[in-house]
């Protein structure tokens, strides 16, 4: 058994941003030679997510308008009150979306839908350069 962990970055806009990482998360795995496990994708902080979706334009603006009715940014959340940075609504979303997502792999291929993709979400109310670290268990 073998743990390898490896990081990018993901210049972003903040704002329910969304970006396709599927990619790169096979590129690191292709990269460890590993044939089958299970691998977790986490992005460090409170303001973003990680999650899979279908990486089509119709589902992207679905999961916008979903997060904004869940989580509107257009409320009172005491989380501003307190600190005056006015991200309140973005702590919630990435707390209701959750910041990693597990893949298994077989023969060296993540096992996800053929319409599935894995996406980074940053929330906050402003532009970031986003860490996402891959961490792969397997053989």
């Amino acid at each position: 058994m073998a743990v390898h962990t490896s990081t990018f970055h993901i210049s972003t806009r903040g704002m329910c941003d969304i970006h396709d990482i599927t990619h790169q998360i096979e590129k690191d795995l292709q990269s460890t030679g590993l044939h089958a496990g299970i691998l977790c994708v986490f992005v460090p902080g409170s303001t973003a997510g990680i999650t899979s979706i279908e990486f089509e334009p119709g589902a992207v603006n679905d999961l916008k308008k979903a997060i904004e009715k869940l989580a509107p940014t257009n409320i009172h959340y005491d989380h501003d009150a307190r600190w005056g940075d006015g991200n309140g609504f973005s702590h919630v979303r990435a707390a209701l979306l959750g910041s990693s997502f597990s893949v298994p792999f077989s023969q060296g291929r993540m096992l996800l839908g053929t319409w599935q993709q894995v996406v980074l979400v940053d929330f906050d109310n402003r532009s970031r350069k986003r860490e996402v670290v891959v961490q792969i268990f397997g053989e």
